[in-house]
């Protein structure tokens, strides 16, 4: 979609056009004299909009010294955020170069690792070279670039269970400090804190962030990791992210905000393995969490196209299967419930961004949750997409259409320019060639 055009917008729901399109006269001009008669193509370069998704497996591309690999380079583990290896694993760099191709076409907004326990499994040993080469490599090609995450019971440093609880939240706060200030311009988006409200109570094995949580409480606890990433870079989006969509977590909202700890964007997330979540649902929740007056992120998504994971699971991470295929029938529903998903999500005037959780297939538990399949032929889901549409000026040099707001490329014979749609409603562009 990003790398996409804005065809009309006829047909849209009436929210989407009010809240992310506007309605563009565009004058074409050369030696100050209006083209009249000119096939003129307008191209979307970019949204406005954070369409976004994850990319943990491009950091095969750097080495440890931070350079860009060629095609010679040896693949290292594609790791998900559950512990599990995803497909692409042991695929050759030549192989995750070509998904880079698919995922440029598609996403504007990428998020990358940084679960502690594999940033720096050795204390004083992280991967910031390969990480800060892997943002650089994102930042190039005009995406935003979001870290993932500062501070979560999950995936953390096993180093931290041979310290007491004072020192452990001493590491955590310098961990928060120097990945915020090293990559301050370079991410400048932050997932702080992942899953406070189950943090103090996670049973599944002992860890240390769960443990300072439990000691400190939530609200200090998040007041601590926040206070650092703020004084780190002032500058950044900071968000709280959590899975729970029940009232835990609003009550949790409300007292981070009582306490007057200040949220930049709140984080939900929507890992769909157990069925679509509908329209319904999907607005309730946006409703219930907008009148905090935040920006809202959908941080984590995945809508899978094989079958559905049983009802009676509570925790997603307990089920295991060795295989979990993609299917014909499943894709097409995947397809339709993607496209749903997102019309839903660019309705409601709080959302800033979404970011889908693994282009491919075989990421988080295995899921069969991508655009792209694990023979890296893409799906249903992944086509689609907008193309750049052609138009005739008239008499006076204009063409009228209806876009995505964002950046746009507007060509005429050999000449290309550029202009931004910045704000919904009536828009008059001039553009010189």
């Amino acid at each position: 979609m990003p790398q996409g055009a804005s065809r009309a917008a006829q047909g849209l729901d009436p929210s989407i056009r009010k809240y992310r399109t506007a309605d563009a006269t565009l004058t074409v001009t050369a030696n100050g004299m209006p083209l009249a008669g000119q096939e003129v193509t307008v191209a979307q370069r970019s949204h406005k909009f954070l369409f976004g998704c994850t990319g943990f497996e491009f950091l095969a591309l750097a080495d440890e010294g931070g350079t860009l690999a060629g095609d010679e380079l040896p693949a290292r583990p594609r790791t998900g955020p559950g512990g599990g290896t995803g497909s692409l694993g042991e695929a050759p760099v030549a192989e995750i170069k070509r998904l880079s191709d698919l995922w440029f076409e598609l996403f504007n907004f990428v998020t990358l690792p940084f679960y502690w326990g594999r940033f720096e499994p050795v204390r004083g040993q992280p991967d910031t070279a390969r990480l800060r080469a892997t943002a650089q490599w994102f930042a190039d090609q005009g995406c935003v670039v979001k870290g993932h995450p500062l501070a979560w019971h999950t995936v953390t440093a096993d180093w931290l269970l041979d310290l007491p609880n004072a020192d452990i939240a001493r590491a955590q706060v310098e961990r928060i400090r120097r990945e915020a200030t090293e990559f301050a311009g370079l991410i400048d988006m932050w997932d702080v804190v992942n899953e406070v409200v189950i943090m103090p109570i996670f049973d599944k094995y002992d860890n240390g962030i769960t443990r300072i949580c439990r000691d400190m409480g939530r609200i200090p606890m998040i007041r601590m990791v926040f206070d650092a990433a703020r004084e780190a870079n002032p500058g950044a989006t900071l968000l709280l992210n959590d899975f729970d969509m029940s009232a835990a977590y609003e009550c949790l909202i409300e007292g981070v905000l009582e306490a007057g700890i200040t949220i930049d964007a709140l984080g939900l997330q929507s890992h769909m393995h157990q069925g679509y979540w509908g329209e319904e649902k999907t607005l309730a929740i946006l409703d219930r969490f907008s009148r905090y007056g935040l920006p809202i992120h959908f941080t984590e998504t995945t809508i899978v196209s094989g079958h559905i994971m049983p009802p009676e699971i509570v925790d997603l991470n307990d089920y295991r299967v060795e295989q979990w295929p993609t299917t014909p029938d499943g894709e097409t529903r995947q397809a339709d419930e993607v496209v749903r998903h997102y019309r839903t999500l660019l309705s409601h005037p709080s959302v800033q961004a979404m970011t889908y959780w693994g282009l491919s297939d075989g990421g988080w538990l295995g899921a069969p949750g991508g655009f792209v399949r694990l023979d890296g032929t893409t799906k249903p889901s992944y086509e689609g997409w907008l193309a750049p549409t052609s138009m005739a000026t008239d008499t006076e040099g204009r063409v009228r259409f209806s876009g995505f707001l964002g950046e746009y490329d507007v060509t005429v014979g050999g000449s290309t320019t550029t202009f931004r749609l910045d704000d919904p409603g009536d828009a008059a562009v001039q553009v010189t060639i």
